[in-house]
């Protein structure tokens, strides 16, 4: 259904049952679905977070915002590599790219290299958020997205799509099957930041949320099953 995408995986995602260090297991069922993806011909790039080592939260009491952040971009590589690693076991070339330079590990984000990996048939990898501390990684993913001419958000989470509610708090909580980006706005429904809904929003980006966890989600949404939320005009 997509010829370009970009997924945005969280650190937790393949994270351990506690959320902390890398899941091996949880990482190697993420690098199967984007190995098939990647022999199907669908171009694929990732942007990974970071929860699952360091969340700027964690240190408020006593580390400056910014710094925190910088922490945080840099806790981003450690999970890019990993996949990496993972995926060129299967077979498939990877591309860690990041946006802080540290040319002795990954090569520096550089647009038109990164578009290119994409056309060969690489994977391409976004590590260390968008570079500047107070911009989150859906803000990346949503930048990354619109510089890489991408059709579509694939926004892996850990609840199967968008809801008025905490489903894991309220029972009675609504799922929905679409919804605008302005309603994702003002409903304060926290699919993304608001910086990254209006990046999606003005380059007419759809993002669609799935649950990471089903089995071969992320296939499946791309195939054009219906599965998730769509958030769109």
């Amino acid at each position: 259904m997509y010829k370009r995408i970009l997924i945005k995986l969280s650190g937790e995602a393949i994270g351990q049952e506690d959320g902390k260090g890398i899941d091996s297991k949880k990482l190697e069922k993420v690098a199967n679905q984007l190995v098939d993806l990647n022999k199907q011909g669908v171009e694929v790039a990732v942007v990974i977070g970071a929860g699952n080592f360091w969340r700027g939260r964690d240190g408020q009491e006593y580390i400056q915002r910014t710094t925190a952040d910088y922490m945080g971009m840099l806790a981003t590589t450690l999970n890019a590599l990993a996949l990496q690693e993972m995926i060129e076991t299967k077979g498939v070339d990877t591309r860690v790219q990041t946006a802080i330079e540290m040319k002795q590990i990954a090569e520096p984000y550089i647009r038109r290299r990164a578009v290119r990996h994409l056309e060969k048939g690489r994977i391409v990898i976004f590590a260390c958020g968008t570079g500047s501390p107070f911009f989150t990684t859906d803000s990346a993913a949503a930048l990354r997205a619109v510089e890489m001419d991408s059709d579509v958000i694939l926004l892996a989470k850990n609840v199967d799509g968008v809801y008025n509610k905490d489903p894991k708090k309220y029972s009675d909580a609504v799922k929905y099957d679409k919804v605008t980006y302005m309603q994702s706005i003002n409903e304060k429904l926290g699919v993304m930041d608001t910086t990254a809904i209006t990046l999606c929003m003005e380059n007419k980006i759809p993002i669609l949320v799935f649950a990471l966890n089903d089995k071969d989600s992320i296939k499946r949404v791309v195939s054009g099953e219906n599965i998730g939320t769509v958030i769109e005009e």
